[in-house]
């Protein structure tokens, strides 16, 4: 059993719906982003997808855009985020770790290699936007024998002929993206969320967590309410982005932590 798959049932054991946050690795520098990132369990977040830099990242709106651009620039590479973790496992050995990104650094790095050093770094899941279910060989099918949970992305436009593709490989969760688009482009509501989310549980026993569009308490908690639990990002990364203190960007997330863990 992943960590991933033990706080859920740890969770699910307790009546609570999950709360996981995004964070870039590395914005604005490596000190203040592991600040935050060591501060967030504490905040109330169950699961912390850490984003991982990217020059191209297809799927993410202007706010992540640039998160990633200042990380980049302050010299975050695929070896300093491996290395972020391992600083945050010095002090928390039950917080799951999801690595969010994109396919280019991991196959640069080579995926044995990748997948070992994740392993040992102490990663527990990994999504990758841009490699369709196609290509679950690349990546997907090595990394759950490596031991890492496969967490894949659903959409509204995952249709009834598409989703058992979407899930045949998948572990950890499903994540459900809940508007189309890009990441912080439109408010994500829970009466077009609902049904979508009973439609993937019906074909599934994975926990379905649903993202983009939740920047508030209020969202998180409704969204929530329909779902196995929210993910909230561009929000937390337009804290960080303003200059706001690791103290000020915590005590945001744990309002939103309070949000979907009150569902």
């Amino acid at each position: 059993m992943s960590r991933i798959d033990a706080k859920f049932a740890e969770l699910r054991k307790a009546g609570k719906k999950a709360f996981v946050s995004y964070v870039m690795a590395g914005d604005p520098d490596y000190d203040t982003a592991l600040e935050v990132v060591k501060g967030l369990p504490g905040a109330g977040v169950d699961v912390i997808e850490l984003g991982l830099p990217f020059t191209d990242p297809m799927a993410d709106g202007p706010t992540i855009q640039l998160a990633g651009q200042r990380a980049l620039e302050a010299g975050m590479t695929l070896q300093r985020t491996l290395q972020m973790v391992r600083d945050f496992r010095e002090g928390d050995s039950d917080t799951p770790i999801v690595l969010m990104g994109y396919y280019n650094p991991i196959y640069s790095r080579g995926v044995d290699r990748f997948l070992e050093e994740a392993k040992e770094a102490g990663i527990d899941g990994l999504i990758v936007v841009d490699l369709p279910p196609e290509e679950d060989s690349e990546l997907c099918i090595p990394a759950q024998a490596a031991g890492l949970n496969f967490i894949r992305l659903a959409t509204p436009t995952t249709d009834d002929k598409r989703l058992p593709k979407v899930l045949q490989n998948t572990s950890g969760f499903v994540y459900y993206v809940s508007i189309t688009g890009i990441t912080g482009a439109a408010a994500a509501q829970s009466g077009d969320v609902g049904p979508e989310v009973a439609r993937i549980k019906a074909a599934t026993d994975l926990p379905v967590i649903v993202g983009f569009g939740i920047r508030t308490p209020e969202t998180a908690r409704e969204i929530a309410s329909v779902a196995d639990g929210a993910v909230v990002g561009s929000a937390i990364v337009s804290e960080i982005a303003e200059g706001k203190s690791p103290a000020e960007v915590l005590s945001f997330v744990k309002s939103l932590a309070d949000g979907a863990h009150s569902a």
